[in-house]
């Protein structure tokens, strides 16, 4: 698997993401970041790998185990945009400010254009820095 800081490569995770959901479904198995690791890495994805990509995806009000069941991808993206931000960094040696967040934003609405985008109450900057609803 080929991983870039790119927002072709995003768009081609999320539409990943929700296959391995619709086939997990299909076969029965559990949805959670252990068995999508190791379906998308094979014998890479060893415990060290899980547990840094999901220490990297937890937030501080919000951890991220292996065996947690996910939710919809389309539905709940926030967890996902974590754990996908968190593949990037990892597959590629990159920190958190590193990875291009609003291409990963922008690759979500491409690949579930029905879908509400994930920054849309995020507040914008106008000419002078002053903050606008």
């Amino acid at each position: 698997m080929e991983i870039h800081n790119t927002q072709e490569c995003f768009v081609r995770l999320w539409l990943w993401l929700e296959r391995t959901r619709q086939l997990f479904e299909v076969q029965k198995k559990l949805f959670c970041v252990r068995r999508v690791l190791q379906s998308w890495f094979g014998a890479e994805a060893t415990d060290d790998f899980i547990w840094e990509v999901c220490n990297l995806a937890s937030r501080d009000e919000e951890p991220i185990y292996g065996y947690d069941i996910l939710p919809n991808p389309s539905l709940y993206p926030r967890k996902h945009r974590e754990i996908l931000k968190a593949i990037v960094q990892k597959t590629l040696n990159l920190n958190k400010y590193q990875v291009k967040l609003n291409s990963l934003d922008k690759a979500y609405s491409i690949a579930f254009p029905l879908s509400t985008p994930i920054n849309i109450n995020k507040k914008k900057r106008t000419k002078r820095n002053r903050y606008v609803r």
